[in-house]
């Protein structure tokens, strides 16, 4: 299941929020936790190079490129050594890692040798964000390989997870890792349709019913007609859901800059964690 368990560490609110879920996992399940600190060159050698410059003291408008390098990996020391202060803490068993590169393929590249990936919802660098999903959290739900668990700003215990099913192939391996980590974790589990047919929203639940049945889970299904962007947290806020299972943007990425994506919308509107399976 998941024994290695890969949390972004950035210093921010939403970073230690990350952090508290990938402790409260691995007290869990006996896991690791490597914590991944990245030192963005974008933010080193891009646009706003001056600002960050600033920042640290330096004369704006020179080239202080390796002061600053030098003073963000000093302070991605110490955010690491908070974060494995708090794993001892916790009784987590812990590793640490500090790169440089663009944060996003860092994470993906790392998350190779891990089963379960934890990142903030945003971060440090979210006022630079173009939407209301941070841009990390953006780019890494959209390239990585593995379950990426995106996490809210406060923390809560889960008790209560949904998996929204339709079906699919990506919705199908949600339902695995949902089957197999609520079964360890012994929580009950809510599978939800969204879905105006009403004859094919059964067989979908059937379909689920039948594969979750060994997991012997505390089981509820439930079909709700509408669009399953906006069903989807209106259905976390109106059962208290604190956690939900999906498919990573099933549309193709043209159509998603058309449409718009049910991932991100979810992601943008419910106040708990959402771990998604590509």
């Amino acid at each position: 299941m998941i024994k290695n368990i890969l949390v972004g560490v950035d210093g921010s609110e939403h970073g230690r929020t990350a952090v508290r879920y990938a402790q409260w996992f691995a007290k869990r399940l006996d896991a690791r936790v490597v914590g991944l600190h990245v030192v963005d060159i974008v933010s080193v050698e891009g646009p706003f190079f001056h600002d960050i410059s600033g920042s640290l003291g330096f004369e704006p408008y020179l080239d202080f490129t390796s002061k600053v390098r030098e003073a963000l990996a000093e302070r991605g020391k110490i955010v690491l050594e908070e974060f494995t202060a708090s794993c001892a803490k916790e009784g987590v068993r812990s590793d640490t890692a500090l790169q440089f590169g663009i944060i996003p393929s860092e994470i993906c590249e790392r998350a190779r040798e891990a089963d379960l990936v934890v990142i903030g919802h945003r971060g440090t660098n979210q006022k630079f964000s173009t939407g209301l999903l941070g841009g990390v959290a953006e780019s890494v739900t959209r390239q990585c390989n593995e379950p990426v668990l995106v996490t809210p700003i406060e923390f809560a215990e889960i008790r209560s997870p949904l998996l929204a099913y339709d079906g699919s192939e990506r919705a199908s391996l949600a339902m695995h890792f949902a089957g197999e980590l609520c079964s360890k974790l012994d929580l009950p589990l809510e599978v939800m349709t969204v879905e105006r047919d009403r004859d094919l929203g059964e067989r979908t639940l059937a379909e689920a019913r039948r594969y979750l049945d060994p997991y012997k889970l505390r089981l509820e299904t439930v079909i709700v007609e509408g669009h399953a962007a906006e069903q989807i947290p209106a259905e976390v806020k109106s059962r208290g859901h604190d956690l939900v299972f999906m498919g990573s943007h099933g549309h193709g990425r043209i159509l998603e800059l058309v449409l718009g994506s049910t991932t991100e919308y979810v992601l943008r509107n419910v106040a708990c964690p959402v771990l998604l399976h590509r």
